[in-house]
């Protein structure tokens, strides 16, 4: 797939899912904003980036704070031009059983995952929509199709990014933009191992034993790869899946239908 005349913003974009899709789409010659909170994450996948010949900038930014999303947005058309693409990769996956989740733990779910999604999907479509090409890609989960115990925030969070996803298709569709969600199941990324972690210190089960329960959700009896999930993100940034809009496409060897 050839992107070299797009220019990307990828948030959550230092580490797993979103490193794997800034990688991707820099191998496909686009020009990649990664943005996160922390620096050295970014600074670390922009300096990747570059190493693939495409253009790469880092910008620290917190989605859930709008004013540092608009600022995001400024410093990464500054850098690379217009964006054409929108990957919202940055989330937290808080856990607990639903009468001992925290407000703390509820806002810091629905302010990164939901509402930082939104703020990033406002301030990218205008621009999109005036030029008349766009595409926007939300990683979302399985668990925003379905229920798992100890996830409610999590759930709650990805349930409203589908909703996001499915309105602002519509209202996008007849201007060249599309957006879409990639709904994972258990990926092997950092945020997977500190949820292993959490379980492990709230159960005292063995840490073996619950990353095998965790692949266990899957038919295919196993975690995903990041790489997997970006080629699914990738894809739908390209020309080649214009048809695909306000679509929600499973990355869990079949656990969601």
């Amino acid at each position: 797939m050839e992107l070299g005349r797009r220019r990307a913003l990828v948030t959550g974009g230092g580490r797993g899912i979103g490193r794997a899709v800034a990688l991707r789409l820099a191998r496909s010659g686009c020009g990649v904003a990664v943005t996160s909170r922390t620096r050295a994450e970014v600074e670390g996948v922009a300096e990747e980036v570059r190493g693939l010949g495409a253009r790469g900038v880092a910008v620290v930014a917190d989605v859930s704070r709008p004013d540092e999303v608009r600022r995001m947005f400024r410093e990464a058309a500054g850098a690379l031009g217009p964006l054409d693409i929108l990957v919202n990769a940055a989330g937290v996956a808080p856990s607990a059983l639903v009468h001992r989740t925290s407000d703390e733990a509820w806002r810091a779910a629905i302010d990164t995952n939901l509402s930082g999604s939104f703020y990033c999907l406002r301030e990218a479509l205008a621009g999109m929509l005036e030029r008349g090409w766009g595409r926007v890609v939300n990683v979302a989960s399985i668990a925003g199709k379905t229920g798992y115990p100890y996830v409610s925030a999590y759930a709650a969070s990805k349930h409203g990014v589908l909703g996001l996803t499915k309105c602002a298709a519509l209202e996008a569709a007849e201007n060249g933009v599309t957006v879409n969600a990639v709904c994972p199941g258990y990926v092997d990324t950092p945020m997977t191992a500190a949820s292993i972690a959490r379980i492990v210190d709230k159960t005292g089960l063995a840490a073996a034993d619950v990353r095998r329960r965790l692949e266990e959700t899957s038919p295919q009896k196993r975690l995903f790869t990041s790489d997997e999930v970006a080629a699914v993100v990738v894809f739908l940034c390209g020309d080649e899946a214009g048809g695909i809009n306000g679509q929600a496409l499973n990355v869990d060897g079949g656990a969601a239908v």
